[in-house]
Formats: structure tokens, sequence, C-alpha cells
């Protein structure tokens, strides 16, 4: 029998099946090795604010703004450079506006086309011709492979050029090439994105943003707590799905289901109506931003009664589950449904709110009979929404529960600790995780929720779903408890207080974060753990790195309803080939004042970690795949050479 070895090499000689080939494929891999690395754009927690993670993504935490200033200099105003940087961000309707007022567009057309020109020139220099040609618009790929790529051999290269751009505006298609060339811009100014948790819930648009990241050029995701809240609801997990529709009625974001999702919430409308015509529904505001009054009485009906439904959900799964450990989560047969109280840890407390029509005191977790049927409503309507699949079906592709990329840790929430700063032992199922095993173990049974054939399984896998969302012992939640009965139904904040993992009081240990870093495997000094989860509060001095520039949490509060507590709109991050750049952002207004004002989401950025030698495509993960690829090829060639694989007659000279 042949070795491993020989069917591998021939194998390979099958995509290579001449010393030519092969070494050709050596010299190009070689060359690529040399290239800078390409850019890697990190956001986190974007919870559904579309606008201000559009606009980041497409100025690429001011990565955009850098070529320009590499490419122009002091050659162009920054007024200028600031007018470029908008038609890049929003070329249509930057354009649009210009050239109402515009007196000669075609000079317009002319300036504005070189200057893109040039700009993308600068972007596309990192990366190899064939890469680039890929990521080519195909109506204009010929034309502008032309125009960014240099010509050495060309006498009257600006002759070249310029009858080039003459046509194109007196063809009539300079828009089109101005929209192209722009886009490509921001395509090749990031070469990566990582989203780092938190696509949904708070915010308006995450059905919006699931859109935008599915067609985006490469991506990966590290799922966070509300991010796996839908994945269990869309999976037709009950406690995620009234989970998930509670978060939407308290932001005032219903339309998300319903006009994002198609999912009818009217059954659920009717019957909180019905149930609490007269309840005034005080203690179930809504949170952030200004809501229709005519809507907001059945806002607040609606908020009520999926949050009691909620509670007895998640009554039944802690019932069903008494080996999550959750008992002492389970209130409603702690209340004193005639005197108005409830016993929490052996002391009394007065409700807020005393009108519960739907709990039988006997069976406080059982459904009403309408409740069982919207709730079963609810259901397969979340298991049948085609663009909700497709969403979960994208975040299961391209996302986990961490990643390890580039010498860089990525998660989204924490990795429990004891007290002592040792790994915490989880019981999963009746087995016991710690650390990595843990993150592994969890993720499994995410996809298993999905996918499993045994209904068992399956089932397991939909229940831990929402365990994640909530447990103390989840990597994804990392508090002692999630107090929502409690925030509702209770004045005293004693009840509120929700104590964090002790892994957020070791964010500054030496030990504790090289410990965390070769559990996955990273034992370089130069390694990073990427975090978000818990916002950064900047305004009163926190800072995002933590340990000497080791951690790096960038949650900065994308969502408005956390600004005002950090005083900023996010932290993102870049990774170039020069080092980490730390950008700190200022409130985004709106779209329309960024292109009608030119107003750029403001950000300070900082260099977090400068390297001195810059770094090239070998330094990355992708380097190591292609030196393992370029030792395998030289492996091929000396087969050749010794006549061990023989090369394959292709008929050409």
């Amino acid at each position: 029998m042949k070795s491993l070895e020989t069917r591998y090499l021939e194998r390979l000689s099958e995509l290579y099946p001449t010393i030519a080939a092969a070494s050709t494929e050596v010299i190009n891999l070689e060359a690529i090795l040399n290239l800078p690395k390409g850019t890697e754009h990190f956001l986190t927690d974007i919870h559904g604010e579309y606008e201000a993670f559009s606009h980041v993504l497409k100025n690429g935490s001011g990565a955009v703004k850098r070529k320009i200033d590499d490419v122009f200099g002091n050659t162009l105003s920054r007024q200028d450079k600031q007018s470029l940087a908008t038609l890049i961000y929003y070329p249509t309707e930057k354009m649009s506006r210009i050239l109402r007022t515009e007196k000669n567009p075609d000079d317009w057309y002319k300036i504005t086309l070189y200057r893109l020109i040039e700009v993308c020139r600068r972007a596309a220099s990192k990366y190899t011709r064939s890469k680039v040609r890929k990521a080519l618009p195909a109506e204009f790929a010929y034309v502008m492979e032309e125009l960014i790529t240099e010509k050495a051999d060309l006498a009257d290269k600006e002759s070249y050029y310029d009858a080039i751009v003459q046509t194109i505006i007196r063809v009539g298609r300079a828009q089109q090439f101005i929209v192209a060339l722009s886009e490509l811009i921001q395509r090749l100014t990031v070469d990566h994105l990582h989203i780092v948790g938190d696509i949904f819930d708070r915010g308006p648009g995450p059905h919006i943003i699931m859109d935008k990241l599915m067609s985006y050029h490469s991506i990966d995701i590290q799922w966070g707590n509300h991010d796996v809240l839908w994945m269990g609801a869309a999976a037709g997990q009950p406690g995620c799905i009234a989970n998930v529709i509670r978060n939407c009625a308290r932001y005032g974001n219903l339309d998300i289901l319903e006009d994002g999702y198609g999912i009818n919430m009217l059954p659920l409308a009717t019957f909180a109506i019905n149930t609490y015509a007269d309840d005034p529904c005080a203690c179930f505001q809504l949170k952030g931003g200004s809501h229709d009054a005519s809507e907001m009485e059945i806002n607040l009906k609606m908020h009520k009664a999926i949050s009691i439904i909620q509670f007895k959900a998640e009554g039944q799964i802690i019932r069903r589950h008494p080996e999550f450990h959750l008992e002492k989560r389970n209130l409603l047969h702690r209340i004193d449904f005639e005197r108005g109280v409830i016993t929490i840890n052996g002391k009394e407390y007065a409700l807020l709110d005393t009108n519960f029509p739907t709990v039988d005191p006997k069976d406080p977790y059982a459904f009403t009979e309408q409740e069982a049927e919207i709730m079963e409503r609810l259901e397969r309507a979340f298991i049948n929404c085609k663009r909700l699949q497709q969403h979960m079906k994208f975040l299961l592709a391209r996302g986990s529960l961490y990643k390890v990329y580039n010498n860089n840790l990525l998660y989204h929430g924490c990795v429990p600790l004891n007290e002592d700063g040792t790994f915490k032992a989880v019981e999963i199922y009746g087995k016991t995780y710690r650390g990595r095993a843990l993150y592994d173990t969890l993720d499994n049974y995410i996809r298993k929720g999905f996918v499993a054939v045994d209904k068992a399984e399956r089932e397991k896998g939909r229940d831990l779903m929402w365990y994640i969302w909530l447990h103390e012992d989840s990597p994804l939640f990392g508090k002692d408890k999630m107090a929502t009965f409690e925030r509702y139904f209770l004045a005293e904040k004693e009840t509120h207080k929700e104590t964090k993992n002790p892994y957020y009081r070791f964010l500054e240990d030496e030990t504790a974060v090289s410990r965390i870093l070769a559990e996955f495997g990273l034992r370089s000094a130069e390694a990073h753990i990427v975090n978000g989860h818990v916002p950064v509060k900047s305004k009163d001095g926190e800072s995002p790195v933590k340990c000497g520039g080791r951690l790096l949490v960038i949650d900065g509060g994308f969502s408005k309803a956390y600004q005002k507590e950090t005083g900023i709109a996010g932290y993102t991050l870049i990774y170039n080939s020069y080092g980490l750049i730390l950008a700190a952002h200022d409130p985004f207004e709106s779209t329309e004042a960024a292109i009608e004002n030119e107003s750029d989401i403001h950000s300070d950025s900082r260099m977090v970690k400068w390297v001195p030698e810059r770094k090239c495509v070998g330094d990355t993960d992708v380097g190591r795949e292609l030196k393992e690829k370029i030792k395998d090829l030289e492996e091929l060639l000396q087969a050749y050479y010794s006549g061990a694989i023989a090369e394959k007659f292709t008929g050409q000279r």
C-alpha cells in the first residue's frame, strides 16, 4: 500500500502536473508572503444600531481617511479631503447633492475620478493583482485594472490614463464609475472584518445589519449572548422567543419582528389589550428614544404580557432542567398574591405591581390557554421565518463562541474564573468542563440545537441556548443573575445588583491573562485578547486597554441606550501592518448629516501597539498556511526531480 505522503503528493500533482507549474506556484506564494498584511477591523456590541454601524464600516474606523492622507498629504485642504472621504462613504447620495450646484460637471468628474483612482491604487498596493482582480466589479473590471495598475513600460502613461478617463465621461458612465471606485476603496481598505458579538437587540436595525454582513467579502463572528438568544428563538426555544419579544417591546422595536421578519404580533397585542385593559403597566416603561404616544399604551401592555409569559416559560425550563441549578431564579411561586409581597433570600419586599390576572397561585408557571396558543403560534412563526432562518444559518456558518486569529483571541464575554483566578469548573448535562473545553462544548450544543438528528440532543441544544443567555456560568453572560423580575417589580436597588464573574477583577492581572491566552494555544508575549460585552465607562476615566495592552475591551457603547453611561459611541479596533490602532467614536448624528454636512464620526485614534518592523502576510495565519503549501510543493518538486512521480503530459510546450 502506498504511504499517505505518497498518495498526498500524487493528488497534489493533479493540481500542479509539471515542474514548471509547481515552481511557478512556489514563486507566486513566496511573493505573497512578502506583501504587507491586510487590515483587520474589529467591531463589537453593535446592538441593532444600523446607521452608526454602516458608517463605521464604510470609513473603516478612519482607515479610509488615512489612505487619503497618505496619498495627498498637504496637497489637498482638510475640507477637500473630508469631501472626498464623504464621497467614498456615500457616493450616490453625495454625488447627487454636488451635481445640483456644480456648474461644470465634466471637470468635477475628471478631478474626482483622478483622485479616486489614486486612493484606490494605494488601497490595492498591498494585495496581489489576482486578489484585486477578484474584487473588481464585473462591469468595469478591465478598465479599473488598467487605471489602478502601474504600467512602467508605457511611454506616455498620462495620455493613456487621460484617454480612458475622458472616454468614461464622454459615454456618460462617470457617475457609475465613481460609485464603483468608491465601493472598491471601501472593500480594499479593510481586508477582514471581525464582529465580536451582540448584533441584536436594543437598536432598530439588526436585520439590516445581518443583510449587510451576509454580503461582506471576508468576515468572522463571535457570538454574543444576545445573538445566541436570537438563535435559540429561531430554533423554537420558548424562553428565548419570549426574551427576544420582551427586549423588542422594551426598546420600542417590535417593528423589527413585524416588518423586518414578518412575525405577526397581533395575537399578542390583542391578548395584552384584553388582559390588561385597565392596567397602566407603569412598571413596563420603554427605554431609549421617543415613542409615539398613540402606540405607547399598547406597547406597555404588550411589554407586560410577554414579560409574564417569559417568567412562566423560564420557570418551565428550570423545572425541566434541575441540573441548571437555577431554582433560585424562579420567583413567581415566592409571591404572596393576597398581600402583594415577595420573599427573596429570606427578606420580604413589596411589589410595585400586584396585578397578575394570568398567574394561578397554585400553579404560577402554567400558561393560560390563550398564552399557550400565543406561544405555539410564535414558535411556528420564528421557525418558519425564511429571512430569520437565513440569518441564523449565516451566524452558524461564519460564527463561533471564540476565534483565534493572527495571534489574537477573540470572544464576547468572559472566561468563567474562580475567586483565585483559576478556570471555573462548569457542569453541562452531567459532565464538567472548564476553560476552552467549556467554550467548545457550548459551541457544539448550539449547533446541535439546529442540526442534531436525535430529538433529545436537539432539545438539549435549544435549552442550552437559553442557559447561555442568562446563566452565571455562561461565558457570554458572566454575572450571578439576570435580575429582570427585580428591576420590573421591586424598588430596592439591592435586589437589582448583578455581581460580575471574578474574571472582571483579573483584567489587569498578567498571570490570569497569560493563563487564558495559553489555554487557547497562544503563548507568545505578542498575543492579545479582544473582548466585548461590558461597556467601558470612558467618561469615568476607564480605559479599554487592560494588562499593559494584552487585553482590549472594545465595547464602548454603540447602543444609544448606553451612551450616557459610557460617554462615547463605541470603540473599534484596527490591526494593520503597522500595529494595533484603537478608535473611540463620538455619537453618530445621522446618515443625512454625514452626507449633507460631511460630519464624519469624530474618532480619537491611538496606537495601542506599534511594531518596529512592518508585518507581512508571512507573519499571519494565512502566511503559515502558505508556508505549509510551499513546503508541500517543494516536496512535490523533489519527487519530480527524483523520478518518484512523473510529470503529466499537458500537450503544451
